[in-house]
């Protein structure tokens, strides 16, 4: 190989590289773009829940979540939510799963999780198996049966 087609292979290997490079960039900010709008949405969807629990006493139902769920900023990032008034008792704890939502995204730094609002208002990232341990001890009989169905 003589000195041109050397430098012409390694210029190509550096913008191969480089491409690369930016492209798997791109991808790890728009998960980490995505993800923080679907905890903006939820974080949102919190403080709407605590406000109505405020003024009325309980959560709000789901008919009303599914009418403001368009109005929240995120909502396109949020993913399918699922809403747990209905299996939430008259004296819940403070700690109880109100709404989550499964996020998974196929890079390398954020993974499979599940963001989590909590029925005081707080949102958290969990992982799937901290969270259906969790979800598993708040569950009835009768709302595991729903689920599968």
């Amino acid at each position: 190989m003589n000195k041109k087609q050397k430098s012409t292979l390694t210029n190509s290997a550096i913008v191969i590289v480089i491409t690369i490079a930016a492209v798997v960039g791109m991808i790890e900010v728009k998960n980490g773009i995505n993800r923080s709008e679907a905890m903006r949405a939820m974080d949102q969807l919190g403080k709407i829940a605590l406000k109505y629990r405020e003024q009325n006493g309980s959560v709000p139902p789901e008919s009303y979540v599914d009418d403001i769920k368009p109005r929240l900023e995120g909502n396109v990032r949020l993913g399918e939510l699922y809403y747990r008034a209905r299996w939430i008792g008259f004296e819940p704890k403070a700690d109880e799963i109100l709404a989550y939502v499964e996020k998974d995204y196929h890079s390398l730094l954020f993974h499979r999780g599940i963001i989590v609002l909590r029925l005081d208002g707080r949102i958290e990232w969990m992982d799937k198996e901290s969270f259906e341990k969790l979800l598993a001890s708040q569950q009835g009989p009768l709302e595991i049966e729903m689920m599968r169905k």
